[in-house]
């Protein structure tokens, strides 16, 4: 953009674009692009984010796997790593080395070095704890018991002692990435739902995430939607996960005579059912059983949906996660349909119900954004740049 798009888009005047384009030309967080002709006056200059100036690393450390991206500043991909979490994230010690050879991975991959990082960010399945010894883990339906996730991280990778880990809940980083990027632009109150192995989801209230500053996201998926029901990872009974998450709707469906949930990976599990229920490439019929049980789903999941409606009133829902992503397409109107019946009327009828735009992914992309929305926040010319010199070409 030139300095004077920026204007319009942005709301300030030309005298402030000119001293905020100034002061981040300086920090080398924006450089010059070329011209491009104006009518009739002298060309103007384009600016854009410069991309060397700094590097992102974003980790997901879900349930079935940890996955690791590198970005440069202008959130363009340059490298990425996926390794598998076969006995399921409870085993920290695999974790940590999983999550440390995804780092050494992706920067090996991409020729940065690691002075070059500006930060590291972490979505994590849990509360993050703020200490002074750094973050610290409570996962309670993972086994995690007050895990340093900081402090053994730090142990286990070869980096540099100054640089920055920025660890949050996973469904608050990806809030934060279809926020930015994807589905909540353009919307101040949005509530993001994380469908996967667990249930989660991102409070939007006025443009800011709830609890992201001390990284307390809000416990979706621990609602109470059945008393005395199913009991829960938690411990708990009658959870909102433990009709919705994954690993409960294929134990649901093996109750009702489907195959075992642990003949095979939660991701296959549900694209079994996903083939039992609408079976029309091989010529055959539904399963009703397979219907019964996505039919269930849907109905538990809407009427947590309402829960959110009624006691945060978003412009907008946004299903995400592996598993909504892929159950979406066939339950969505469901949803939307029964949604709307439990909640109040007025705010259910202002409630934009749709799924997530970024993929299955996103949470990388969003914990990628967590250093970078620290960089935006804190920048400072105490510490430059790295000289160009230093960059890869």
């Amino acid at each position: 953009m030139s300095r004077q798009a920026l204007g319009p888009a942005t709301g300030l005047s030309s005298g402030s674009i000119s001293n905020v384009v100034t002061e981040l030309a300086a920090e080398g967080l924006v450089e010059e692009a070329g011209h491009v002709e104006s009518d009739g006056g002298r060309p103007r200059t384009l600016l854009r984010v410069a991309p060397r100036a700094g590097y992102l690393i974003g980790i997901d450390i879900g349930e079935t796997r940890v996955r690791a991206e590198l970005f440069d500043l202008a959130m363009t991909e340059l490298a990425r790593c996926e390794l598998p979490l076969t006995g399921g994230a409870r085993d920290i010690d695999t974790v940590i080395a999983h999550t440390a050879r995804s780092i050494a991975a992706v920067l090996e991959e991409s020729g940065i070095s690691a002075e070059a990082l500006t930060g590291i960010g972490v979505g994590v399945p849990g509360i993050v704890e703020r200490t002074p010894e750094g973050a610290v883990v409570h996962g309670q339906t993972v086994g995690w018991d007050a895990v340093p996730l900081e402090r053994l991280l730090r142990g286990a990778t070869d980096l540099p002692p100054a640089t920055a880990f920025h660890i949050s809940n996973g469904t608050m980083a990806l809030g934060q990435a279809e926020m930015w990027y994807g589905g909540g632009r353009g919307t101040t109150d949005a509530a993001i739902v994380l469908f996967g192995s667990g249930v989660g989801a991102c409070i939007v209230t006025d443009g800011q995430i709830h609890g992201i500053d001390h990284g307390t996201p809000a416990e979706f998926g621990h609602l109470t939607v059945q008393v005395r029901g199913r009991t829960c990872r938690c411990g708990s009974r009658g959870c909102l996960e433990a009709y919705t998450g994954a690993q409960a709707i294929l134990s649901r469906w093996h109750e009702a005579g489907g195959p075992d949930p642990d003949e095979a990976t939660e991701e296959y599990g549900i694209s079994r059912l996903l083939a039992a229920a609408r079976p029309e490439a091989a010529g055959a019929e539904a399963d009703p059983t397979a219907l019964a049980i996505l039919d269930d789903t849907a109905e538990y999941l809407a009427a947590g949906l309402a829960d959110l409606v009624n006691l945060f009133q978003p412009q907008r829902i946004l299903i995400g996660g592996w598993a909504g992503l892929q159950l979406g397409p066939l339950v969505l109107d469901t949803i939307r349909e029964r949604t709307r019946g439990y909640a109040l009327h007025h705010p259910g009828r202002h409630t934009e119900i749709t799924l997530s735009t970024l993929g299955p992914d996103a949470i990388t992309q969003g914990a990628a954004t967590l250093p970078l929305n620290h960089l935006l926040h804190h920048t400072t010319t105490a510490q430059p740049p790295v000289p160009a010199e230093r960059l890869p070409r």
